[in-house]
C-alpha cells in the first residue's frame, strides 16, 4: 500500500455493507483488482477478512493490501456465483485461484445441410448448422477418435474445396478409408447410413450399431452382397476391437469425475472423463494457490471457471467429485440453468463409479508428485548451473541454438527456450537458412542468431539471461560477434560440444565468453539440464529439417526407412492410415502389422524418433 495513503477502515465499511448475496472486489492503493469474491451474506462474509486473530498467513497480506472493496448486490447467490466466476475469467486476480488452462476445447463436428457431409475437428464456439460431440479433453482424443470413424466407417474427413473438385477417388479411399463420396461411388443413402451409426459410436452406442450391423450382413448374404457383407464383417471386427481395447467400463451414463490433492503449496486435479459408462480420456490441472486453500475451495472455484467461465464447454449430468462442497446447491442450480437440464453433484459413491473416483485420486496425487517432482529437480539444477557460471541469480530464461542440414541441403536452425518451470515451448522458433547452401554451420549459426535478436530487440521482447549454442569455440564466437553487432551485452553466452568419444556426459564447456573450456562431472545436475536444453534444441531442428527436406524432395519419410520396401510401405499406411499415425505409433503398434518383426519395428521407430 502506498504509505501516502490512509490504511482501509474496515469498520466504517462493514457498518454500511449490506446482508444480501452478491460479489465483492477488492483493490489496492493504486486501482488494481487483488480478489474477487462471493457471499450469501455480504456483511458476514467480509467480517470474517477483518477478524483480530485465526487468519492464514496469506490472507493477512491480502487484507494489508487493501484500499478499497467495492459491492455488487445480486437477486440470489447463484447469480453471484455467475458474476464471480465471469469478473474472475474477465480481471484474472491475483489472490484468486485461476485455472491456467482456459483454451477453448475441441469437438468433432457432422454437418447436416450436406448430402455428404464430412466429419471434422473443430475447436471453439458452435457456429455451424450441426452436431458437435465433445467437448473432447484434448486434440489427441479428437484425432484418436476421428482415425477409428474414417477406419471403421470410411467417413470423409477432406474440407469441402477439395471434395468439390475431385475427377477420382483420392488416396484415403485406396487405403480403404473413405467410400469416395466426391466421385459418387457410394449412395448418398448409404452414406447417411454411415453417418449416423458414426453418431451412435459416438455417443456410446456400441451394442446397437452392432446388432444393426449383424442384421445387416446377415441381409447381403442372403441378397448375395457378398463384397458389402464382408465390408461390414470387417466393421463389426473393428468395433469389437475398440470394445475389447477399452479397459475400464461399467455403469452407462455420462460424468466427469475430479479428484483434488494439496501438497507443499501445489495443487492438483485430476478429470476423468466418461461418456456412455466408459473412461474416455483424462486431464491434469495445476491451479496456482494464491491463498491458503482448502480442496473444498479448490474444487468449487474450479468448477465455477471451468463449466460456468465459457459457454463452449457442455456440462455432463453427474460430477463426481473427492470432496463434499459447502456450495454444492448453489453450484447444481447455476449449472442446471446453463445445461437447461438437470446437473448432480455428488462425492458419496458406491460401485463402479467409487472406482473412477479412485482411480482420479490416485492419479491427482501421483501426477502431483511428479509435478512437484520436476520443478524442484529443475530449480536445484538451475541453482547448480548458476553457481557454475557464477551467476548472480539462476537463469529465468534460457535460449538454445542448434544447425541441421543434410550436406548443407534445406538448412533449419532451431531456437529453443527453457524458463524455471522447464520448455516453453510456445516460444519455439525455427529458422530456414538462405545464406548458405555448402554446409557452413558458423555461417548458419550468424544467421540464426541475427534473425532472432534483431527481431527481439527492435520490438523490445524478452531477452534471455543465458545463450546456449550446440557447438564448440567457432559457434560461441559467432553468438558473441553478433550480440557485440547488435549491441547487447547482458546475454552470459556458453557452448556445449560433444567431447572426442561424443558420448553423453563427456561433454566441453566454453564459458566465460569464450575463453575457457571445462569438463563436468557425469552425475552434475547443471551438465544434465544443459544436456536437456541441447537435445531439445537437437530434436527441434532434425524435425524442421527432415520436413523441410521431404517438401523439397518430394518424397516421404517412410521411404528412408531402412528395410522398407514399397508392400511394406504399403501395408503400414494402410494399417494406420498415414505418416502421422505412424510416427505416433508405439513400437508394439507398428509391430502388430502383419510384415513388420519385432526388430524391425524398432528400427522404424528409432529412424522416426532419433534425436
Amino acid at each position: 500500500m502506498n504509505p501516502t495513503t490512509s490504511p482501509f477502515d474496515s469498520r466504517q465499511f462493514l457498518s454500511h455493507a449490506t446482508q444480501r448475496p452478491g460479489v465483492y472486489q477488492m483493490y489496492d492503493a493504486d486501482g488494481a483488482i487483488l480478489y474477487v469474491g462471493k457471499a450469501k451474506n455480504l456483511k458476514k462474509r467480509l467480517s470474517s477478512y477483518f477478524r483480530s486473530s485465526g487468519l492464514a498467513v496469506k490472507t493477512q497480506a491480502l487484507v494489508q493490501r487493501i484500499a478499497s472493496i467495492e459491492l455488487t448486490v445480486t437477486g440470489s447467490e447463484t447469480e453471484a456465483l455467475l458474476l464471480e466466476q465471469n469478473l474472475i475469467k474477465k480481471q484474472r486476480p491475483p489472490y484468486n485461484i485461476l485455472l491456467r488452462d482456459d483454451k477453448s476445447y475441441p469437438y468433432i463436428f457432422i454437418s447436416n445441410t450436406h448430402d455428404y457431409p464430412a466429419i471434422q475437428f473443430q475447436r471453439g464456439r458452435k457456429r455451424k448448422q450441426g452436431r458437435y460431440f465433445g467437448p473432447f479433453p484434448s486434440g489427441g482424443a479428437v484425432r484418436e477418435s476421428l482415425n477409428l470413424l474414417q477406419k471403421i466407417f470410411r467417413i470423409r474427413q477432406c474440407e469441402e474445396s477439395f471434395f468439390k473438385n475431385r475427377s477420382r477417388p483420392c488416396l484415403q479411399h485406396q487405403i480403404n478409408r473413405c467410400s469416395a463420396p466426391c466421385v459418387e461411388l457410394i449412395t448418398s443413402e448409404r452414406y447417411a447410413e454411415d453417418i449416423r451409426h458414426a453418431m451412435m459410436f459416438l455417443e456410446g452406442k456400441n451394442r446397437t450399431i452392432n446388432k444393426e450391423l449383424a442384421e445387416q450382413m446377415e441381409q447381403a448374404a442372403t441378397a448375395l452382397e457378398f463384397e458389402r457383407a464382408a465390408m461390414l464383417r470387417d466393421q463389426i471386427i473393428s468395433l469389437q476391437q475398440v470394445q475389447e481395447q477399452q479397459r475400464i467400463s461399467g455403469e452407462g451414463g455420462d460424468a466427469d469425475v475430479l479428484a483434488c490433492c494439496i501438497k507443499a503449496g501445489y495443487a492438483s486435479i485430476q478429470q476423468l472423463f466418461i461418456k456412455g459408462g466408459r473412461v474416455v480420456g483424462s486431464k491434469s490441472h495445476y491451479p496456482k494457490l494464491r491463498l491458503e486453500t482448502e480442496p473444498e475451495e479448490l474444487l468449487t472455484s474450479f468448477i465455477g471457471q471451468y463449466y460456468l467461465g465459457t459457454d463452449e464447454r457442455a456440462v455432463p449430468p453427474l460430477l463426481i467429485l473427492s470432496h463434499p462442497l459447502d456450495d454444492q446447491e448453489v453450484l447444481e442450480t447455476a449449472l442446471s440453468e446453463k445445461a437447461d437440464s438437470k446437473i448432480c453433484l455428488n462425492h458419496s459413491v458406491r460401485g463402479q463409479r467409487k472406482g473412477w473416483l479412485d482411480l482420479a485420486r490416485v492419479n491427482a496425487k501421483q501426477q502431483l508428485d511428479s509435478y512437484i517432482s520436476s520443478r524442484q529437480d529443475i530449480y536445484k539444477r538451475l541453482i547448480e548451473l548458476q553457481e557454475l557460471l557464477e551467476l548472480e541469480s539462476p537463469p529465468a530464461r534460457m535460449e538454445c541454438f542448434d544447425i541441421s542440414h543434410t550436406f548443407g541441403e534445406a538448412t533449419v536452425a532451431s531456437c529453443v527456450v527453457f524458463d524455471q518451470q522447464g520448455p516453453r515451448k510456445s516460444d519455439y522458433r525455427r529458422f530456414n537458412i538462405e545464406s548458405t547452401s555448402d554446409g557452413d554451420d558458423y555461417r548458419a549459426m550468424h544467421e540464426a542468431l541475427t534473425r532472432r535478436y534483431q527481431k527481439l530487440k527492435s520490438s523490445g521482447a524478452l531477452l534471455p539471461e543465458l545463450l546456449v549454442i550446440d557447438g564448440g569455440k567457432g559457434q560461441v564466437n559467432q553468438a558473441l560477434a553478433v550480440l557485440e553487432e547488435l549491441q547487447i551485452t547482458e546475454i552470459e553466452v556458453i557452448g556445449i560440444a560433444k567431447g572426442v568419444t561424443r558420448k553423453a556426459g563427456f561433454e566441453t564447456l566454453i564459458t566465460q565468453r569464450g575463453e575457457r573450456e571445462r569438463s563436468l562431472d557425469s552425475s552434475s545436475g547443471a551438465l544434465h539440464l544443459l544436456q536437456h536444453i541441447r537435445d531439445e534444441a537437437h530434436r527441434f531442428a532434425i524435425t524442421g529439417h527432415r520436413a523441410r527436406r521431404g517438401k523439397a524432395r518430394g518424397r516421404s519419410i517412410l521411404e528412408e526407412l531402412p528395410g522398407i520396401g514399397p508392400k511394406r510401405r504399403q501395408a503400414l499406411l494402410k494399417h494406420f492410415g498415414g505418416l502421422q499415425e505412424i510416427e505416433r505409433a508405439s513400437v508394439e503398434e507398428i509391430a502388430k502389422v502383419s510384415t513388420i518383426s519385432r526388430s524391425m519395428a524398432e528400427e522404424i521407430y528409432s529412424h522416426l524418433h532419433q534425436q
